[in-house]
């Protein structure tokens, strides 16, 4: 049985059973597995395939823009915090050096069908820096006239006129930051943004032809109460934006430094976390919007939520995404990218960037070849996640594997889930339940082969 994408059920039993750390699958595997054995030489060697013959992949691309110049507290990117847009200047000259040395690997085809600036704030750049970052993006591909051209902004940093000059440039969607607007949150977490300049870059990214746009929630940041939250989602509602992200905060100030400044005091206990993602998935969808999965929410008419109903959705490291399959190019200090069956990232601080490509060397710090047994699971894993069902059948047929016995062990797992309602198991489907799509990460890690052979899961955040 497919249920329908509407359909979502809030078990708070069931959810704090399976509210376990774990990955949140924009790969797999994920890029906690990458190693440094994989390199310069292995990237290079995977893009000259895409020359030779068969049928090649889209291309998307990825420009990671690091620079902020306040610090958020929740934050856990790769930032730099500064003032200094002399570094930012230095950067995109760096960055197109990258571009060019990639772009001379890559044959004639270079059409894109996606981009993506994300930070970071790429709106730290200047109107300058934004246009000949564009040039040098020009200079190495084609951007195909109706792909996706996305980018990251912080309200805070986009004055007047700046959602034209982005739509000048080609941008067709946006992701707009808020996390909260409660101002007694946004002290705690030291980012002070009002409702009326969030509404004010909206209101002009839609007026000048942005098709789509996404607002960045978080739950469960210090200080906030059902109360406040309810209020933020009645101007969040008021906006109507197309997509709405519903992050949850993972305090994990070990990994992430910022996270220090943050009260643990403060935060919301496990109970209260739950009950304010309880109102919030019962606001939005009230409102008409579909759960289309890890903290996603879009309405009926949005190309996520089609695509989903399609079969047709995909996931990748930018998060969901209605385009087939594609090689991602990652441009820029940690970025990550995939050619092939294969991962890799860049290395992650300036320092290091500039002295590689000052060497003449690509900048990759890590990465990985995926094996059969990777390339069969990312496929059970994408299935699940992206469509709460996977025809056993095709993959089957896809992978060539009987699919009862490669699986046998995460099948007599799944059981436990069923057991639970979370999944029910049929002879040719798996299906995730209206029960079990908010725990869709821990029906996943049944079929992570890296997680079965470890217990280590400290480094991930929790799925509630």
């Amino acid at each position: 049985m497919a249920y329908p994408a509407s359909e979502l059920v809030i078990d708070p039993v069931q959810i704090r059973k399976y509210d376990v750390a774990g990955p949140r699958y924009t790969s797999y595997p994920t890029a906690d597995r990458f190693v440094e054995a994989y390199g310069e030489s292995d990237f290079r060697h995977w893009l000259g395939k895409r020359n030779i013959g068969g049928i090649k992949q889209p291309l998307s691309v990825y420009v990671h823009l690091p620079f902020c110049d306040t610090l958020c507290y929740y934050c856990g990117c790769n930032k730099v915090v500064t003032r200094d847009h002399g570094r930012s200047a230095k950067y995109i000259k760096y960055v197109g050096r990258e571009m060019a040395a990639v772009g001379a690997l890559l044959g004639e085809d270079r059409r894109i069908c996606q981009l993506h600036w994300g930070g970071g704030t790429p709106t730290f750049l200047s109107r300058d820096e934004m246009a000949e970052l564009m040039q040098l993006i020009d200079a190495q591909f084609v951007r195909e006239q109706q792909a996706e051209y996305s980018i990251e902004v912080d309200p805070r940093r986009v004055e007047k006129g700046r959602m034209k000059f982005l739509a000048e440039l080609g941008f067709n969607r946006v992701s707009v930051g808020v996390q909260d607007f409660d101002p007694v949150v946004q002290k705690a977490v030291h980012r002070i943004q009002s409702e009326d300049e969030t509404r004010r870059v909206i209101d002009e990214a839609r007026a000048n032809g942005f098709h789509s746009v996404n607002l960045d929630l978080i739950y469960g940041l210090p200080r906030q109460t059902l109360d406040s939250f309810n209020i933020t989602l009645d101007r969040v509602l008021q906006i109507a934006p197309e997509r709405i992200a519903l992050y949850s905060y993972a305090h994990l100030p070990r990994i992430f430094k910022p996270q220090r400044r943050i009260v643990e005091g403060e935060l919301p206990t496990p109970e209260a976390k739950l009950q304010i993602l309880t109102l919030a998935i019962g606001r939005l969808t009230r409102a008409g919007y579909l759960y289309i999965g890890m903290d996603h929410f879009a309405r009926p008419d949005d190309e996520l939520a089609v695509a989903q109903s399609q079969g047709r959705l995909q996931r990748n490291f930018q998060g969901y995404s209605t385009y087939p399959e594609s090689d991602m190019l990652g441009f820029g200090v940690s970025a990550i990218g995939r050619v092939g069956p294969t991962y890799y990232q860049n290395l992650k601080t300036l320092e290091e960037y500039y002295d590689t490509i000052d060497a003449g060397r690509l900048p990759v710090w890590r990465g990985l070849e995926l094996t059969q047994d990777d390339l069969v699971r990312r496929a059970v894993i994408q299935g699940l996640i992206c469509n709460f069902r996977l025809s056993t059948e095709s993959i089957e047929i896809a992978y060539l594997i009987d699919f009862k016995r490669y699986f046998a062990a995460e099948l007599e797992d799944l059981k436990r889930l069923a057991a639970d309602g979370l999944v029910e198991l049929k002879p040719d489907w798996i299906v995730v339940t209206p029960r079990g799509r908010l725990v869709v990460r821990a029906v996943c890690m049944v079929f992570d082969r890296y997680l079965r052979v470890s217990a280590q899961r400290t480094a991930y955040s929790k799925v509630i």
